[in-house]
């Protein structure tokens, strides 16, 4: 069953949610979409869920997709954290008795690892994708450049290895064709935020990364795992793919890895 609404986060800013929830889900997983895109890319990976019996949330994060918000922007990176928590806590609410779980992506792979931190014993584990938690890959923006003003998203050609994943990338609407300085100036202190308290981080975690990511160094990802205090821990470099693993050529096999841990930990 798909149902659509708004729900309000912690500042009353309108969040565009979609569930998908099979009959009896096992567990509940919200997914955390990266930069410029929407929820509406996790399609794929939602039916995938969904047909193994997870229960599934999306939202766009604010300034994305359908939610409120500056386009593309954040004033503080806690924004970001503070609505992935309402989303959590929504589900909590919803479905008492369920273990929650998080997948995140690039920008939504660094909320859902911060969130690991600021909020430690929130959910049953965390999956993080080609997550951007150190910047070991330089992105040389002005460091004086005015938050509110704007530069084009270039990010097209290293989403994934399938030109029809890029095309459709590219002619997408809803993917945002700008980036605000302020976006990356909030995630430059979000980063150093995550480097600082990855001590902190305890929850079961599945750190995915792909090894000819052109947009996130998988660095990031060797590092993060090093860094973090989970007893429980997995990495995985996959050989090849680029930076969307869960849209690569062979997406089956990384969903399939994910469900596999997902289910060893209800």
């Amino acid at each position: 069953m798909e149902q659509e609404t708004f729900i309000s986060s912690f500042d009353g800013t309108q969040l565009f949610l979609r569930t998908d929830l099979p009959v009896a889900p096992k567990a509940i997983v919200v997914i955390v979409h990266g930069l410029c895109e929407h929820l509406g890319r996790y399609d794929y990976v939602t039916q995938k869920l969904t047909a193994a019996n997870f229960g599934v949330y999306r939202f766009d994060h604010r300034g994305h997709g359908r939610s409120q918000g500056v386009p593309i922007f954040y004033h503080d990176f806690h924004e970001m954290i503070d609505d992935v928590n309402v989303v959590v806590e929504l589900a909590r609410k919803t479905h008492t008795n369920l273990p929650i779980f998080l997948i995140g992506h690039s920008m939504g792979g660094f909320a859902v690892s911060t969130f690991g931190m600021k909020y430690p014993t929130s959910v049953n584990g965390i999956v993080t994708s080609g997550a951007v938690t150190r910047f070991n890959r330089t992105f040389p923006l002005p460091p004086d450049m005015p938050v509110d003003a704007y530069f084009p998203n270039e990010l097209a050609d290293g989403v994934c290895s399938d030109p029809a994943v890029v095309e459709a990338y590219v002619n997408d609407p809803l993917v945002a064709k700008q980036i605000s300085f302020g976006l990356f100036y909030s995630l430059f202190a979000g980063v150093e935020w995550n480097k600082q308290n990855s001590h902190k981080f305890v929850a079961p975690a599945l750190i995915l990364h792909g090894c000819h990511d052109g947009l996130v160094s998988e660095k990031d990802s060797r590092d993060f795992f090093g860094d973090i205090a989970s007893q429980d821990k997995t990495l995985k470099v996959y050989a090849f793919l680029f930076h969307e693993i869960f849209n690569e050529p062979s997406k089956d096999e990384v969903i399939g890895d994910v469900i596999a841990w997902l289910e060893k930990r209800l």
